[in-house]
């Protein structure tokens, strides 16, 4: 469904069941990025509507918790981590090339939707370090140049595809 009028019916099935309940709306809220894989700014105002909720109390739950995202992910979620361990190993200096490489800043995606990139805080691979994701698979014990690499290697399978 790409129509953000009004909810479809499992999630209207859900917020019905959630909303008499006080404290529930970040559950609502995951519940939405679950069925579309982010927060569409159009539900929100459903939402509001529904909740009986100021719409500005939503973004604040929505922008307060790293996990919420108001854009349609990427198709390759890259996650760095900034964990103690990593951060010392060379992480940002992983992080700039990787900003570099793709013209995006944290939290954004590229123009061609294939790469998010986003930070997060410990993965507990400390071992490893320094870390990144790329949709949950793990690759440790990175420089700039394996970073880089990693994302040449993801790109080439698009073009194979």
């Amino acid at each position: 469904m790409n129509s953000y009028e009004t909810l479809p019916d499992q999630l209207s099935t859900y917020v019905n069941k959630w909303k008499p309940k006080k404290g529930s709306l970040v559950m609502i809220l995951h519940a939405v990025q679950d069925y579309y894989g982010f927060v569409p700014k159009e539900i929100c105002f459903v939402l509001a509507k529904e909740l009986k909720v100021p719409l500005a109390r939503i973004y604040e739950v929505l922008t307060f918790y790293h996990y919420f995202r108001l854009e349609l992910p990427a198709k390759y979620r890259i996650a760095v981590c900034m964990g103690t361990a990593c951060y010392l190993k060379g992480a940002p200096d992983n992080l700039d090339a990787i900003k570099e490489n793709l013209n995006i800043p944290e939290g954004r995606a590229t123009e061609d939707g294939l790469f998010t990139l986003e930070i997060v805080r410990c993965y507990g691979c400390c071992g490893l370090a320094p870390v990144m994701s790329i949709n949950g698979k793990i690759y440790g014990k990175l420089d700039k140049k394996k970073s880089l690499g990693i994302l040449d290697e993801y790109r080439q399978k698009e073009t194979d595809s």
